[in-house]
C-alpha cells in the first residue's frame, strides 16, 4: 500500500472480511487476532483482485519496509539539501546499512538510491503537471543542491527536460508503486 486509497481499498476489504484491526498503515496490516487458513486466503484472493499481495516472508517484508519508507519521505516533499538515505533507514528499520542495501539491489535490480531518485523523479513530474511550484522550489522541496541539478538527472532519466515534460503531459508518469519496475531508466 503507498497512498490514503490504497489503506482505504485494504480497509474496506478487511471489513467485508469481518477481520478486526489493531492498525492499517502503509504497507502494514495488525490483525487483533491470528487468521484462519481459509480467513487468510480469502483475504489474499480479494487483496489480489485489487492489485495488491500479502506479503509473508521476511525478506520481502523489509523490501517493502524500505520502499514505503522512502516513498513517504518524498511524498511529504521536504527533503533537505544533505539528507542521507542510510542514517534515515538506519534510524527507522534498525539493521546494517550494507545488508539491506545489498538486499534490495538484489531482489530489485536497482540501488536504493537509484529507487530513491526515481521516486524524487516521478514527484518532480507531478508537481510539473500542477505548475504550482517554479523549477528552484521543486528542486529545494526534493533535497537537489540546484534546479540544474534537478534538471540535469530528470533529462537523464525521461529523455527530456522537465519543461519538455510540462509540455507533453501526464501520460509520462507512472504510478508510485510502479517506479523502478522494470528497472528500464537505469
Amino acid at each position: 500500500m503507498v497512498c490514503p486509497r490504497c489503506i482505504m481499498s485494504v480497509e474496506n476489504i478487511l471489513k467485508e472480511n469481518k477481520l478486526e484491526t489493531t492498525s492499517v498503515k502503509l504497507g502494514e496490516i495488525e490483525l487483533k487476532k491470528n487468521l484462519s487458513n481459509k480467513q487468510l486466503q480469502k483475504f489474499s484472493h480479494d487483496l489480489q483482485k485489487v492489485g495488491f499481495e500479502l506479503l509473508d516472508d521476511q525478506k520481502t517484508q523489509l523490501i517493502w519496509r524500505i520502499k514505503t519508507l522512502l516513498i513517504q519521505k518524498v511524498q511529504e516533499g521536504n527533503i533537505q539539501e544533505h539528507f542521507s538515505i542510510q542514517k534515515y533507514l538506519t534510524g527507522k528499520i534498525f539493521k546494517d546499512y550494507s545488508s539491506i542495501s545489498k538486499l534490495f539491489s538484489e531482489v530489485e535490480g536497482i540501488t536504493i538510491e537509484q529507487f530513491f531518485i526515481l521516486q524524487k523523479i516521478e514527484k518532480a513530474k507531478e508537481w510539473l503537471i500542477y505548475n504550482e511550484l517554479s523549477l528552484s522550489q521543486i528542486a529545494f522541496n526534493l533535497g537537489y543542491s540546484s534546479s540544474q541539478h534537478l534538471s540535469s538527472q530528470f533529462k537523464k532519466l525521461t529523455g527530456m527536460t522537465p519543461t519538455q515534460f510540462k509540455t507533453i503531459g501526464s501520460f509520462h508518469r507512472k504510478a508510485i508503486d510502479k517506479v523502478g519496475i522494470g528497472k528500464k531508466e537505469f
